[in-house]
């Protein structure tokens, strides 16, 4: 039997993902009410500049006061949409406080406060969705939780930022270099005035610590996570990842140990055979590759960004928490039961990529193999190219640790022969 009396909805923020929010909760009203069992109603709005014009929006909902709008006591869910820490944090626990259900979108508070967000929530017996923290569009974090919560998932990784995924697609197939790749993504409107969040790989560790939380029953925060930006990245390295049948990408990885002891998550440029599906990702979409004991690989994919497919996860979210209220119940909350260590770098092993700029003369290649072989570094193959004195040495190991890496790397910059390392990269997907 269908309800009549309005479930109300408060909306903080309405950018370009909650003026979408607002939109869509207007235009889809007739679907949304068949779907949840009741009529959801937009109850009020709250902004920082209330004088500008925002269409379809009754302008007697618009109001500065954050605060008061989550205290009303009459708002069933509130969706949260301003981003950053705070007033973020303080109103979502007021929220929960004053007895609504919150969606979210916002990844860095999520990452950084998360746990103690979902305790808020449960205290209150109410629901913290956020969908739309990661990867926008892409239905992603329900399956971790939801769909593949009999299976045991081992690894996680992907390519969650676009605007980073744009710019190096386009250094990629027009041998661009890094500036004027960015230059292109800012002129589109895909990268920000300050990319630093992007490029250097911030709000992709965000996501990633999302991501393995859910994914291994673990907390983790956003200063457990490794990260390392593209802003380096080269045409140079673009020709020797061709040279080995790969590209580059900047990724987000989470994997259990394989003793199952521990976990790591990082965020770093790394080279993927291009027979790999993360590999043909192009333009500013987001892809995630999952890997589980039960259900094998997986991959999901789709526009990461953006204000429709941004609010098209909210909505999804709003549509759940709306149910789970007529219902009287909750959804599932934080699950971090294995509470499993989460492994410093150094602990990572993986494969390496490293260029080295050396003097053209014999005994050279001897000595760098030496280097590698003292530390337990085991070389796959080498390339040597030089001339007039100088030379290129491409070396690519074998699977070895961050920290035995970090060793050789140190060892060969003391050596006579080595000028340089001109690059240092992971090799991942293999």
């Amino acid at each position: 039997m269908m309800r009549t009396r309005p479930l109300k909805v408060a909306l903080l923020g309405c950018g370009v993902v909650g003026s979408e929010v607002a939109r869509i909760m207007t235009t889809h009203a007739d679907d949304l009410t068949a779907r949840i069992g009741a009529p959801v109603e937009l109850a009020g709005v709250a902004v920082r500049r209330p004088d500008r014009v925002r269409e379809g929006i009754d302008q007697d909902l618009v109001t500065t006061d954050a605060t008061a709008l989550v205290k009303r006591g009459d708002i069933d869910v509130v969706v949260e949409v301003i981003g950053g820490i705070e007033p973020a944090r303080t109103l979502i626990t007021t929220a929960f406080e004053h007895g609504a259900s919150v969606v979210s979108a916002n990844k860095a508070l999520l990452a950084q406060d998360g746990a103690a967000l979902h305790a808020v929530a449960g205290q209150h017996d109410k629901d913290l969705y956020y969908e739309a923290a990661v990867a926008g569009a892409i239905p992603l974090l329900r399956p971790l939780r939801e769909s593949l919560a009999g299976d045991k998932i081992n690894r996680v990784m992907g390519i969650v930022n676009g605007t980073t995924n744009f710019i190096l697609d386009k250094m990629d197939s027009t041998g661009a270099g890094y500036q004027e790749a960015l230059d292109e993504a800012t002129a589109l409107g895909y990268a920000e005035a300050d990319p630093t969040a992007d490029v250097e790989g911030f709000d992709a560790a965000a996501k990633a610590a999302i991501l393995a939380g859910i994914s291994f029953h673990t907390r983790v925060r956003l200063d457990d996570v490794y990260r390392e930006g593209m802003t380096e990245v080269t045409a140079a390295d673009f020709a020797s990842a061709r040279e080995m049948g790969c590209t580059i990408k900047l990724l987000a990885i989470c994997e259990r140990a394989a003793d199952g002891a521990s976990v790591t998550a990082r965020v770093h440029p790394a080279m993927i055979p291009l027979s790999h599906p993360l590999a043909s990702v192009r333009g500013a979409y987001n892809a995630v590759f999952v890997e589980s004991d039960a259900a094998g690989q997986l991959m999901f994919y789709g526009p990461g960004a953006g204000g429709s497919p941004t609010a098209s996860a909210v909505l999804g979210d709003l549509v759940a928490v709306c149910r789970n209220r007529l219902n009287g119940a909750t959804g599932p909350g934080e699950s971090a039961y294995a509470a499993l260590p989460v492994s410093p770098m150094g602990d990572v092993v993986t494969r390496y990529h490293i260029s080295l700029d050396v003097a053209d003369k014999p005994g050279v290649l001897a000595q760098v193999a030496t280097v590698f072989a003292e530390h337990g570094v085991s070389i796959d193959t080498v390339r040597q190219q030089g001339k007039d004195g100088e030379a290129s040495l491409v070396v690519v190991t074998h699977r070895a640790s961050d920290a035995a890496l970090t060793g050789t790397v140190e060892a060969l910059r003391k050596l006579d022969t080595v000028r340089g390392v001109a690059s240092i990269m992971r090799v991942e997907g293999e």
